[in-house]
């Protein structure tokens, strides 16, 4: 099986969202990584959201 091509600073990312060495991430499955790079996309988007929503808030 083929490495999954990631960038370097998507790797660290992922690295530091799932809380691995990143020498461990360099050899899980594909399709593991693939699950823990969109639970990790949604959870950057709620965070997001959730602080626009204190942003306009803020200045209503």
């Amino acid at each position: 099986m083929r490495r999954m091509p990631l960038s370097a600073d998507t790797a660290v990312k992922l690295a530091e969202y799932m809380k691995v060495p990143l020498e461990h991430l360099m050899h899980m499955p594909q399709h593991i990584l693939l699950q823990k790079l969109g639970e990790m996309a949604k959870t950057q988007t709620t965070e997001q959201e959730k602080n626009l929503e204190t942003e306009e808030k803020k200045s209503e």
